[in-house]
């Protein structure tokens, strides 16, 4: 049972380096265009309205509402897939297993947040304190991934479970914290979804895609109720049968049915019509701003900092214990990875502010955050030795 896991998680490890690498191109390509004569026609797709619109359906939204609400919503689909499969069969299946980085992301995500409060507390640009407490996981592994044989695989596992507690968290903090207007009968018909989907797991119904049915209703209904359309993605996954044997389930099919589109098709397009920034000099002046330390500061010191604590805390109290053959050295480098926060940064990014201008520089210091971060973890990483 445990090589079929490894066997998975190193198929999921290939595709997420591929992943991130075509992410990173993407967000280049994006950049040149904003930068270019040819930035307007690209905001004139993204501005561009389509869909359904009549007295009982109403899903006429712009490009960028469609990909930001649709296609993310597969995205947290295949996000909640992995926590319930971490939960029932790997990582985090177990107290001993899952302590550490359960805390480690807690600290990973507790004390970013702290650092741009405390840049922002008075400011217009307070409300942007989620966004430093994500961790992209398809970028994070990209790097961790072109260390090769220089760190242990249980290094590897350790970051990738971490990250998935991470994008629970941020899945938690979009919910709560970044939905308004909630609209109780759509909430109510999305729960009535949710327990077709219920029922339909416990009279056994084996096959994954006949869940995506009533969960396109659900997420209709969600994006209606106020809360973040995203979050019917996670619902459904958690409706979605698994288990802890060498059979293939109803959730691992489904998972590996995602992996490849989400990191080479959704989390690109995602990139591409998010990072579209034309650059200003009065951005580039807003990373010295309150809202831009707020965010480089706490992707790029915040978040190992909180891993690294909650880690010796774990270790100090005999709770927990680091990953086999890996030291402190690891741990902190594993923690400047984690500040590579990007997809899930720049996502909650968009929910955070009105005001455009905040946005763009947000973005910016997402994108700017996310490589000092990821470069200073690799060097760390590679300098190290088992």
């Amino acid at each position: 049972m445990q090589s079929i896991n490894l066997k998975v998680f190193k198929e999921f490890v290939k595709s997420s380096n591929f992943g991130g690498l075509l992410l990173f191109l993407c967000v280049i390509l994006s950049l040149i265009i904003a930068n270019t004569s040819l930035s307007e026609s690209l905001q004139n797709i993204l501005d561009y309205k389509f869909g359904i619109e009549n007295e009982y359906v109403h899903l006429n939204y712009s490009t960028s509402m469609w990909i930001n609400d649709g296609l993310m919503a597969v995205f947290f689909l295949l996000v909640g897939l992995e926590i319930k499969r971490e939960i029932v069969e790997g990582e985090l299946s177990s107290p001993k297993k899952a302590i550490v980085p359960i805390l480690a992301a807690i600290g990973g995500a507790i004390v970013p947040a702290f650092i741009y409060v405390f840049f922002n507390n008075s400011e217009a640009s307070a409300s942007g304190w989620g966004i430093p407490m994500a961790t992209d996981i398809a970028f994070a592994l990209a790097v961790i991934s072109l260390l090769d044989k220089r760190i242990p695989i249980s290094l590897k596992i350790f970051l990738a479970a971490l990250a998935i507690v991470d994008d629970l968290i941020a899945i938690l903090v979009i919910a709560v914290f970044y939905s308004s207007g909630i609209d109780l009968t759509y909430l109510g018909y999305s729960g009535i979804g949710l327990i077709v989907l219920i029922l339909m797991n416990r009279f056994q119904v084996k096959n994954p895609y006949l869940y995506l049915i009533p969960g396109i209703f659900i997420w209709y209904f969600i994006h209606h109720s106020g809360i973040h359309a995203t979050i019917a993605g996670v619902l459904v996954a958690m409706t979605i049968p698994t288990n802890d044997t060498a059979v293939e389930s109803p959730l691992e099919r489904l998972e590996h049915a995602l992996v490849k589109p989400v990191n080479f098709l959704i989390i690109p397009i995602f990139a591409f019509a998010n990072t579209n920034i034309t650059i200003e000099n009065e951005m580039i002046q807003g990373l010295t701003s309150p809202l831009g330390l707020g965010i480089g500061l706490g992707l790029i010191l915040g978040k190992p900092i909180g891993i690294v604590l909650s880690t010796i805390i774990c270790s100090k109290l005999k709770i927990g214990q680091l990953p086999e053959g890996s030291n402190f050295k690891h741990i902190i480098g594993i923690g400047f990875l984690a500040g590579i926060g990007f997809t899930m940064s720049i996502f909650i990014s968009n929910l955070s502010f009105s005001d455009s201008t905040f946005v763009e520089e947000a973005k910016l210091a997402v994108l700017c955050s996310s490589l000092i971060a990821g470069v200073l973890g690799f060097v760390l990483l590679r300098s190290t030795k088992r």
